[in-house]
């Protein structure tokens, strides 16, 4: 009797749901809800462009609509009943911490919360957090260099103890009241298992490798000792953690009672631990050692796999190298840029005041357009720069105007920015002895627009695979289910079974690449200008020479300059 998985996927603006076949990865169900708060699903603040929050209980109403939608399909295709369903995986966005209540309640369903957003689920994209993860970086620097090795040398506004002493800082009246903040991909599991304790929720690897400095090497988390030097009250915190750990392979419980008879299932299925949405997109392209994947959405995550018995190096600028955090028996490796389509939304909706028509032609018209010809070229940090830089207060840059300058011609160095950003993360993997054989892409920018991925052959040189999956993340979170529900007995033949690549392959055009090598050059002249910081862009142990100054320091204080007035 066939058998099958369910995964649940929780990207930045709706969650998705994936019920798939465990011997060949056939998908049978699929839906998608999107979050109905706030805009496009995220809570913003009009005088604090860094804060980005989202509602629990969207999370909790769109999964049990989006699961129902999947199974119902499924059903209708192929008869299935819920005993043929054997496990559920969960991804999600992350570091995005939710502080929860002693009974792992959200605080923002508690009535005198409700109206303050940082009882809300911190997204992953929220920035407000960045003069304390300066501030974590400068202290690591001095006292717990290790801590930074393994995190690109550099700590994220984006991670998970920055917004918590941010959090504290803000709004200390909040911070003291809850009991503990959960990852949301630990968060998800737990309420689908019942459970009512944040003390007994199982955590991934993948989010406290990647955001909250976990490493087995020290224990766990940061010593308490080094937490007391942020902010003693911090440690209350780490002492309500587990000591330990898990990757997927491992289960996070199994499905309740409540949410069986919501969904038909039998009660007791097995919950795979969860994982980032990133991590698990990778398994459903199939990652192996050699292979980059590509989750290319509003951002980009660039994933690898090595053995775990070799010797990876610490990468400066590569914001995580995790043993397990991908696959059981493999350090991941974790890159990105923090924006990708969130760019070219941008520029067609706030810019151009279109919508999805006009970005169809754009991109027509850009198609058109010889590599270089525009004489435009853009560096892609409007939301920052999380590789290599790991600089949130960076913002993005547009060169070469003029008044024959067109909105396609734009467009198109908007695609090409971020294709040298791409290659700018390559590079550095590459220079630190990681070989990178094969790239695969996946998300919806990979299926849709052709020309965004052969301009990323051509800058890349290197051929460009797609993920077979439209819903790579959603079923890598089900194969996670498929491991947590025995249909095999190692992640390696899953993998092998259940993913593929598409027929279709993107090929470098030889006098692309020409023009596209002599850009990149005059990018890394951008790019070290405005953004170069001592020792970010180095080697370890090195630092680099900033031969503009007032440059580097340009965009940050436009930035300084916006909060002032928008405060005043």
């Amino acid at each position: 009797m066939a058998t099958y998985t369910l995964g649940i996927d929780y990207g930045t603006n709706s969650v998705r749901s994936l019920v798939v076949n465990t011997a060949n990865g056939q998908e049978v169900g699929a839906a998608v809800v999107n979050y109905p708060g706030g805009t496009d699903g995220i809570l913003l603040h009009s005088k604090d462009h860094n804060l980005a929050r989202q509602s629990p209980a969207d999370y909790l109403s769109c999964l049990e609509r989006v699961v129902k939608v999947a199974l119902r399909q499924a059903r209708r295709q192929i008869g299935a009943r819920g005993n043929k369903l054997i496990g559920i995986g969960v991804d999600t966005t992350g570091s995005t911490p939710i502080p929860v209540d002693a009974q792992n309640q959200p605080m923002c369903l508690h009535p005198e919360y409700k109206k303050n957003l940082n009882a809300y689920a911190w997204l992953w994209k929220d920035h407000t957090a960045f003069e304390e993860a300066a501030r974590i970086t400068e202290q690591a620097k001095k006292t717990r260099p290790h801590f930074l090795a393994k995190c690109g040398g550099v700590y994220s506004s984006e991670w998970y103890w920055s917004k918590l002493w941010h959090c504290l800082n803000v709004d200390r009246g909040l911070f003291e009241t809850t009991h503990a903040w959960i990852e949301l991909e630990d968060y998800i599991p737990a309420v689908l298992c019942g459970v009512s304790r944040p003390e007994d929720v199982v955590r991934g690897v993948c989010a406290a490798g990647h955001k909250a400095m976990f490493n087995r090497q020290w224990g766990g988390m940061p010593d308490a000792e080094f937490l007391a030097s942020l902010d003693p009250r911090l440690v209350r915190l780490r002492e309500r953690m587990p000591s330990e750990s898990f990757s997927i392979d491992h289960q996070a419980g199994r499905l309740t009672k409540a949410w069986a008879a919501t969904w038909g299932l039998p009660e007791g299925l097995p919950v795979a631990v969860g994982a980032f949405d990133a991590h698990l997109g990778a398994v459903g392209a199939g990652v192996k050692t050699g292979t980059l994947v590509k989750i290319i959405g509003t951002s980009t995550c660039d994933i690898m796999v090595a053995k775990n018995t070799m010797q990876v190096p610490d990468i400066p600028g590569v914001c995580g190298i995790v043993d397990g955090s991908v696959l059981p028996g493999y350090i991941g490796i974790e890159a990105g840029q923090s924006a990708v389509g969130d760019i070219f939304r941008w520029f067609v909706t706030s810019v151009c005041q279109g919508h999805d028509a006009l970005q169809v032609k754009l991109t027509a018209e850009a198609r058109r357009l010889k590599p270089g010809a525009s004489g435009l070229l853009a560096l892609d940090w409007n939301n920052g720069n999380r590789t290599i830089l790991v600089d949130p207060q960076l913002t993005g840059l547009l060169v070469g105007m003029t008044l024959h300058t067109t909105r396609a011609e734009i467009y198109r160095a908007l695609l090409e920015a971020t294709a040298f950003g791409a290659l700018t993360i390559v590079n550095r993997i590459e220079e630190y002895g990681i070989p990178i054989e094969r790239m695969i892409c996946c998300g919806g920018i990979a299926e849709k627009n052709e020309l965004f991925m052969q301009i990323y052959a051509d800058v890349l040189n290197r051929p460009m695979f797609i993920s077979r999956s439209c819903q790579t993340c959603a079923l890598g979170a089900a194969i996670a289910g498929a491991l947590a529900g025995g249909a095999y007995p190692a992640i390696e033949p899953a993998i092998e079974a259940m993913t593929g690549v598409k027929r279709k392959i993107y090929r470098p055009i030889p006098a692309h690449v020409a023009i596209y090598r002599e850009l990149f050059g005059q990018y890394k002249v951008l790019h070290d200008a405005f953004g170069a910081v001592a020792g970010h862009t180095a080697r370890v142990g090195q630092t680099v020479r900033v031969d503009h100054p007032a440059l580097a320091g340009l965009m940050k204080n436009l930035l300084v300059l916006k909060q002032k007035c928008a405060q005043a």
